[in-house]
């Protein structure tokens, strides 16, 4: 399967904006893979400004994605500002989705909330997880922050074959989120795929990118240089995926434990 990170700058808080400037990349992109991933919140940066800007999984946003999904023939994938309905007071929610061309949405809210950016103060947690099953393979879509906890990513009982965090990861951190990424590939015994933004945001945060396609043996596939704008594309291989399971099955011998909010 042919998987595509998308790296791109954000202009802050325009969503109107953001689709016009994505909409020619997209384009470009038809018939040369099966899904696109997207930034964490594409459409408006990482904006705490959760109750101005968040869409119901009907507005506007997810109905382009959506239509783009079915008309260039691949999956589309990041998260957006999200909300169930639009009375003033209901929870926000940073909410990722993966919009198939067949038509299937699928949509999970991030879980763990960036405390030092103050992201609990405007938005919900997610309570669940769960994976999407796209062309035979199984797929667990995260959000940025939820890569530094190990045991939300964990992959028992191998439930998934590849992982994805959509993220807006700062620069100042960036070292963090490339040996974090390789960590979680090594560990889950999954292909990885993270995608980030760069430019700088609303707030002043600098963003170099590092958008990139791991294997579970911690090979580079594919990646995007960076502070660019561009798309890096990987054909992933499942069925050498399950023959490294079975040769090396160390997932047999994970810790067993229970999750509890």
């Amino acid at each position: 399967m042919q998987v595509t990170v998308l790296q791109t700058d954000i202009v802050w808080e325009d969503a109107q904006t953001n689709l016009r400037l994505l909409r020619p990349k997209l384009e470009q992109l038809s018939g040369t893979t099966q899904i696109v991933l997207l930034p964490e919140t594409f459409s408006t940066g990482f904006s705490m400004e959760s109750y101005r800007l968040a869409e119901t999984n009907s507005g506007a946003t997810i109905t382009t994605l959506r239509r783009w999904a079915a008309e260039f023939g691949f999956a589309l994938a990041g998260s957006f500002i999200a909300c169930d309905d639009t009375t003033p007071g209901s929870p926000c929610y940073n909410r990722a989705f993966f919009l198939t061309p067949e038509g299937e949405a699928y949509f999970c809210n991030k879980r763990h909330l960036f405390r030092m950016g103050r992201e609990a103060e405007h938005y919900a947690a997610g309570q669940e997880r769960s994976v999407i099953c796209y062309r035979g393979w199984n797929i667990l879509l995260l959000v940025c922050y939820d890569l530094r906890f190990p045991v939300w990513s964990r992959n028992a009982g191998l439930e998934y074959d590849l992982l994805i965090y959509v993220a807006n990861w700062p620069a100042a951190r960036r070292g963090v989120w490339d040996v974090l990424l390789q960590a979680r590939a090594l560990e889950n015994m999954s292909y990885v795929c993270g995608v980030n933004r760069i430019g700088t945001d609303g707030e002043g945060l600098s963003h170099s990118g590092g958008s990139v396609i791991i294997s579970p043996k911690n090979e580079r596939l594919a990646s995007v240089p960076d502070n660019e704008a561009g798309a890096a594309t990987a054909d992933l291989d499942r069925e050498a995926l399950l023959h490294f399971r079975e040769k090396f099955p160390a997932w047999k011998d994970a810790d067993t434990f229970i999750l509890r909010n």
